[in-house]
């Protein structure tokens, strides 16, 4: 049976038979006339459809059309405002914090379930007790790493519900990262109600195979390669804007998956999709010579980088991992590569972010001093390695293959034969968090503005373990000391400087080559209002309107 509040509410019906229930609902739930339906051209398929497992923003975009969170960033913006919960209080020590739910927020229904109440305090515990706790009926063979990655596994003390609009969690010390993550697709509330019918019919993979949530549109259906398709959700908590004269709020959504980036843009001068993620480079100016076309343009808190696994020889010698990045041509890669949208990294966090340190240097190209180090490691002569590359199209790096391309070309100049490999996205994110590869190419964008989503989620002791986002498997406890000394003051100054001091030791130990940061490209059909580009990677559809 599933965790739940001892506490009896005044009031509450007797337990739900869950059975009966879903046996009353009919075996198709009949949709609105999708007058207004958006396609848009997305790049890949998302792995998963339950938010708390999922890492890339393919994937997290697909959730965010159907769940919300307890706070949420304002679109366009990393400034926290109201979500579910309507306001929340901080204690005075900053280790408590009670949210106050809103009334009347309404569940989706699909064939398998129709919800009978609103969302409750319920909800929220559990969809924070399943990642929390191991021994939780819907925690799961591998449980949730990206909740562990982000420490909350060990710096939560209690959650608890004093009441059903209230929520209070209890920390061990303060964090002043708890909000911000709280306002992470991870935390999306989902419906305890659905979760136990689910169990008692023994359906519980349903949960991230049909997802419900209370987000403006409604799961329709999801096919691998093809689509996945939304309705929008009439009853939702927040109503749209009014529409713009002569433009009408959408009814339907589709992602359209195209991963090809020129059939993607094929498809939207064809007006078979409405917006097209990423762009080629080389592609650019043809869209903005287009009269139906827009291209819109928003530098994201991103890095792309290849992380050299220090767990496998030779990369576990810091003078191999210092070669490789001395042997990369960040600017040539760039240049040929990203063109106007690729700005060369200097270090891990891009120069957006309040704790980047401006003062970096440029990582040299110096293929004399590469040489150097590898004779002086025991490899005069080189060595064999492996090198994978990302089959899609990132919003941190548009063709992976020819980036690949270029830093084998760069690594054969001083003896490393690299062999490049690549797998269908969902396998090869597997391969990489499953610390299968040597040396990969991947990247991130920011979840939620913090330098800590970098710093430490990228780099952390926690995120080194099996699973984690640490592909590196990199654990340095002096740098992931001053990490975690950031996390625990709220004084902005102090936690920066922790910040520069974590970025150098970075750069000396060399876990990562960090190779780029973009400016992300979107490109929209003429007749399409209301969509805003986000810092955070997020596609958010909600308020989007049409032309009729």
């Amino acid at each position: 049976m599933m965790r739940r509040r001892t506490t009896r509410r005044p009031g509450r019906p007797a337990r739900l038979a869950f059975a009966a229930i879903l046996a009353a609902v009919p075996a198709a739930l009949p949709g609105p006339a999708s007058a207004k339906t958006l396609v848009f051209c997305s790049e890949g398929n998302p792995e998963s459809l339950d938010p708390a497992r999922v890492t890339t923003t393919t994937a997290m975009n697909a959730t965010w059309q159907m769940f919300n969170t307890l706070v949420e960033f304002a679109p366009g913006s990393t400034v926290i405002r109201p979500a579910l919960a309507e306001s929340w209080r901080v204690s005075e020590d900053g280790r408590t914090y009670d949210f106050t739910l809103r009334e009347g927020v309404r569940f989706h229904e699909n064939a398998r379930f129709r919800p009978r109440r609103p969302l409750d305090a319920d909800d929220v515990l559990f969809s924070f007790l399943r990642q929390w706790k191991p021994d939780h009926p819907f925690h799961g063979q591998g449980g949730f790493a990206y909740f562990r990655d982000l420490g909350l596994a060990d710096l939560i003390e209690a959650i608890d519900a004093p009441d059903p609009r209230t929520v209070r969690f209890r920390l061990k010390e303060p964090d002043a990262t708890f909000l911000a993550n709280l306002a992470q697709a991870f935390a999306s509330i989902q419906s305890a109600e659905y979760a136990e019918a689910l169990a008692e019919t023994g359906a519980k993979d349903a949960l991230a195979q049909e997802p419900i949530g209370t987000g403006p549109f409604v799961f329709a259906g999801y096919k691998p390669d093809i689509t996945v398709r939304y309705r929008a959700f009439e009853p939702y908590w927040r109503r749209p804007e009014a529409a713009q004269p002569g433009l009408a709020p959408i009814d339907g959504l589709v992602f359209s998956i195209t991963p090809n980036p020129a059939v993607r843009l094929a498809k939207l001068k064809a007006g078979e999709c409405h917006v097209m993620a990423f762009p080629a480079p080389t592609d650019l100016a043809r869209i903005e010579a287009d009269p139906n076309l827009i291209l819109d343009a928003k530098a994201e808190l991103n890095v792309s980088y290849l992380a050299l696994n220090t767990r496998k020889p030779p990369y576990d010698d810091v003078r191999v991992r210092r070669a490789i990045n001395l042997a990369i041509d960040r600017r040539a890669i760039v240049e040929g590569a990203y063109g106007v949208a690729g700005l060369a990294a200097r270090g891990p966090l891009p120069p957006g972010l309040w704790a980047a340190d401006a003062d970096l240097p440029e990582i040299a190209y110096d293929r004399a001093e590469a040489l150097r180090l590898l004779a002086e490691a025991g490899h005069p002569e080189g060595f064999e390695t492996d090198l994978w590359y990302p089959p899609v199209s990132r919003p941190y790096n548009p063709d992976g293959r020819r980036v690949a391309d270029m830093i084998q070309a760069d690594l054969a100049r001083v003896g490393i034969r690299a062999r490049l490999v690549t797998e269908p996205w969902s396998a090869y994110r597997a391969a990489l968090y499953g610390g299968v590869p040597q040396a990969m190419l991947y990247g991130w964008t920011g979840d939620n503005g913090d330098p800590d989503n970098f710093l430490n989620v990228l780099l952390g002791c926690k995120a080194a373990a099996p699973g984690g986002a640490n592909l590196a498997r990199w654990c340095d406890p002096e740098y992931d000391a001053l990490i975690q000394a950031a996390r625990r003051t709220a004084d902005a100054p102090a936690r920066r400087a922790l910040y520069v001091r974590g970025q150098a030791i970075m750069l000396r130990e060399a876990p990562w080559a960090p190779l780029a940061h973009t400016v992300v490209h979107m490109a929209l059909r003429r007749g399409v209002g209301g969509f805003r580009m986000d810092p955070l990677g997020r596609h958010l559809f909600e308020g989007v309107v049409l032309g009729e």
